[in-house]
């Protein structure tokens, strides 16, 4: 008995939150090192769709990083970095769309509804793709352009495409590939794609999964993880040191975002068994969410 008033309490905590965001729209981007990891990607899954079950509108954006890098060294291409971006030649950009486009994003879809939820693969297949971009253009150290061959940006988001499928009570997965309009496609950054996606959708949440817990003031240390942060309280915190390395790029995104509109992101663990749920219906929290103020913190 003790155990089943236990989940009626659980039950009961998760009703405010359930009905707040009833209705509202999160943009969940999934990183390419949790696409390896199978069992997370079974709960992660399983999350969305109680998410769109209780009344919330999720969308989906990934990357697929690691299944590509395995596919180019099949095809014995060498991978190319420049800046966090992927030197992406025409015969890059072909295993790029293979595999993201079409291998990742059929999966998820195939995934979702085998689970039973609903959802539409928004790839180029079938001219259902939703993201408008061109040529990304990036200086290096003496202000040059870059070439990074096929890699791209973001510059329109089909929203009507996207909120129709939400409104049909499904869930749209978009790869991080856009197109220009003579018809040439890019390899976009996942993080990139997501935010272009949450601005465009005016997103309640995005939610960066990642394979650690949030913003830790003790980067090694897990407990010691900060569970709410101010925008200005962010770049406190990249000021004195505390937040540093790959961590810097991803927090800076994090407060462009909240600059265009999206009103709260979070960064959480996704390999943790339900973090989606647990992340937004609970009072706690298990990662680290970000606003522009803390009255925002405050009513929500």
């Amino acid at each position: 008995m003790d155990d089943a008033i236990s989940k009626a309490d659980t039950l009961i905590e998760a009703m405010g939150w359930i009905r707040q965001f009833r209705g509202k729209t999160t943009v969940i981007k999934l990183g390419g090192s949790l696409l390896e990891d199978r069992q997370a990607m079974h709960h992660l899954l399983i999350d969305v769709i109680f998410m769109e079950t209780v009344g919330m509108k999720p969308v989906i954006v990934h990357g697929g990083g690691p299944s590509i890098n395995r596919a180019m060294e099949a095809a014995n291409i060498q991978a190319s970095w420049v800046q966090g971006r992927r030197v992406t030649d025409q015969a890059t950009l072909e295993i790029v769309e293979k595999v993201l486009a079409g291998e990742i994003t059929q999966y998820l879809t195939d995934e979702i509804e085998r689970l039973g939820g609903r959802a539409v693969n928004l790839n180029f297949a079938g001219g259902s793709n939703v993201l408008y971009g061109r040529k990304l253009e990036m200086p290096d150290a003496q202000g040059k352009a870059m070439d990074l061959g096929f890699v791209g940006e973001v510059t329109r988001v089909d929203r009507a495409v996207i909120e129709s499928i939400l409104y049909a009570n499904q869930v749209p997965v978009i790869p991080s590939m856009c197109i220009d309009e003579n018809g040439q496609k890019y390899n976009v950054n996942a993080d990139t794609a997501a935010m272009a996606v949450a601005e465009a959708l005016g997103a309640e949440k995005l939610v960066f999964l990642s394979d650690v817990n949030g913003v830790r003031r003790v980067k090694d240390d897990p407990s010691t993880i900060i569970h709410s942060l101010t925008a200005d309280e962010a770049r406190q915190l990249i000021a004195e040191g505390v937040i540093d390395a790959g961590m810097i790029p991803k927090v800076e995104a994090c407060l462009a975002t909240l600059n265009r509109g999206v009103r709260k992101v979070h960064i959480i663990d996704g390999r943790l068994r339900h973090s989606l749920l647990l992340e937004i219906y609970t009072t706690s929290g298990v990662g680290t969410e970000i606003v522009q103020t803390r009255s925002a913190l405050a009513w929500a």
